[in-house]
């Protein structure tokens, strides 16, 4: 009866390696742990509290006679290649509330969090301009994984050296631009960027 559990032990565990190294062989490994990772999305603990940011910004708590906060100006030194291949800049978005996401195709929680960043493109895409800036070392794997999910999503890769302030230790890493051209918000990690509040607090930076 032992060697018979052992057996079956080794079987199970020769069963989970073949899968492993299939999953991660063809590239699937980063959706299937994206995939599971949207359940901690769910939950929205790993959101940027907007209420908070919006209410510093706002000086709500500041007597009239108080100065108000003060805002960093947003980098607009960054060029662009669109997926068709033309050159653009962040500064030709200049007045708009701009959502920079820095992502990649080989990173779980960025593919955790795109279907939410498609839904708020769907919804908001005429009134915020969307730059979702791939990080990958081949462009046409971005490009790939965009159609391959239906997103239609404004893809990009850099045209240039990202400015410092664009510098992060992490991805996906997510900047906030109001209309007024002050960097607004930076969150380091996945959000579930389609929540109400977060819709509520793009339309407060017009």
């Amino acid at each position: 009866m032992k060697n018979k559990s052992s057996k079956r032990t080794w079987i199970e565990y020769g069963i989970f390696a073949v899968v492993a190294i299939t999953l991660y062989v063809t590239g699937l490994h980063t959706e299937v742990i994206g995939f599971a990772q949207r359940g901690l999305l769910a939950t929205g603990l790993m959101n940027p509290d907007v209420e908070q940011i919006a209410q510093i910004r706002n000086n709500e708590n500041a007597s009239e006679t108080e100065n108000l906060p003060v805002l960093t100006p947003a980098d607009f030194n960054l060029k662009l290649v669109d997926a068709d291949g033309n050159t653009t800049s962040l500064e030709e978005l200049k007045g708009k509330v701009i959502f920079l996401n820095m992502w990649a195709t080989w990173c779980p929680p960025c593919i955790a969090e795109m279907p939410s960043i498609d839904t708020l493109h769907e919804e908001m895409g005429d009134e915020v301009a969307f730059v979702l800036l791939s990080l990958d070392d081949d462009f046409e794997k971005a490009k790939a994984f965009d159609k391959r999910k239906g997103y239609h999503l404004p893809i990009y890769a850099p045209a240039s050296n990202l400015p410092a302030m664009y510098h992060s230790s992490a991805i996906p890493t997510t900047y906030v631009i109001d209309a007024d051209g002050n960097l607004a918000m930076t969150h380091k990690g996945m959000a579930d960027y389609s929540a109400p509040e977060f819709k509520t607090f793009l339309n407060s930076l017009k």
